[in-house]
């Protein structure tokens, strides 16, 4: 699923279809993914902490699809993530 969510959002950046939240925020700009980010995260700690179980996954959803908005808007791939975390694990053994 992880994968194929990146391909909407890449498709979603090159198409810009009518109505569509990830096309909004590639136009809007670095800014706007930013702060999006910032409140995303801001829920998952409190969602973490007072929410319960299912609000944390909820949030945490929310803030995995706005990180990689960025990461589509900044031009990098989830390859290049994967690749960075394996070399860790890896450099951890």
């Amino acid at each position: 699923m992880f994968d194929e969510l990146f391909q909407i959002i890449e498709d979603r950046k090159k198409d810009k279809p009518a109505g569509s939240y990830t096309a909004q925020l590639m136009d809007t700009g670095e800014n706007l993914i930013l702060r999006k980010i910032g409140e995303e995260t801001l829920e998952v700690i409190f969602a973490a902490k007072d929410e319960g179980q299912q609000r944390l996954i909820e949030e945490s959803a929310d803030l995995i699809y706005h990180l990689w908005v960025l990461l589509s808007y900044k031009g990098v791939s989830i390859e290049q993530v994967k690749k960075e975390l394996a070399s860790r694990h890896k450099r951890d053994q």
